[in-house]
């Protein structure tokens, strides 16, 4: 980081930034909530499958949603009785539980990815736009 000073064009990419992030976000919230979730429960069944062949534990999960460890087991208890999501014991570690999304849970979370797709590419070519 240096000290020269800002330029307009500077606070002008930071703008264009923050609201290109901001339509996305308010787009994804109004898509989860159109397929029936909250926007948490999405950025859930997201943080479960996007966490690879691993089952990611509630502590994963807490930490990609950024929300205390109890938040999240609440979270995943809501999600659990809307049948989005299963949990289990770790086979080597009792005190470990791991989540995995049901199919109902596999097939919300892929109707909202094929939704999102085409903006997280539009966004990424607006984003590189400012760059230039």
């Amino acid at each position: 980081m240096t000290d020269a000073p800002l330029t307009d064009d500077d606070y002008a990419e930071l703008l264009a930034f923050r609201t290109e992030l901001r339509r996305f976000l308010r787009h994804s919230e109004e898509a989860a909530q159109a397929a029936g979730l909250t926007p948490a429960l999405h950025q859930l069944l997201l943080a479960i499958r996007g966490a690879g062949r691993q089952e990611p534990t509630i502590s994963t999960v807490a930490e990609a949603l950024q929300v205390r460890h109890h938040t999240a087991v609440e979270l995943v208890q809501r999600a659990e009785r809307d049948g989005l999501v299963r949990r289990r014991r770790d086979a080597e570690d009792q005190r470990q539980v791991r989540l995995r999304l049901t199919a109902r849970g596999r097939r919300q979370l892929e109707q909202l990815t094929r939704a999102h797709l085409p903006l997280i590419r539009a966004l990424a070519q607006r984003l590189n736009a400012v760059d230039d």
